[in-house]
């Protein structure tokens, strides 16, 4: 359903990873690209750098970086998700 693609920075055990994750299924997305930081020290400090931000998840839809979990769902709630899910590429 995204025309975009869905990167997820991520660890092995995260339950606000598997939640921001079913957010996404729910809302149609089948690949969701998941990046494990906990096994590469080069990516959580890719991470750091793209977000300013060290805890998981950390998403992006496109380019957007849209922030973790709590803020995946509150875009959700005020019903801009699908429009950024669905926007075409620029």
């Amino acid at each position: 359903m995204s025309a975009h693609r869905i990167v997820m920075y991520t660890t092995g055990v995260c339950p606000y990873c598997v939640r921001a994750e079913n957010l996404l299924r729910s809302r149609g997305v089948d690949e969701i690209e998941k990046i494990r930081v906990d096994l590469d020290p080069r990516r959580r400090a890719e991470m750091m750098e793209k977000t300013s931000r060290r805890t998981v998840p950390q998403i992006f839809i496109g380019d957007t970086h849209v922030g973790g979990c709590d803020d995946l769902i509150a875009l959700d709630q005020a019903g801009k998700l699908l429009p950024l899910l669905s926007a075409p590429d620029e």
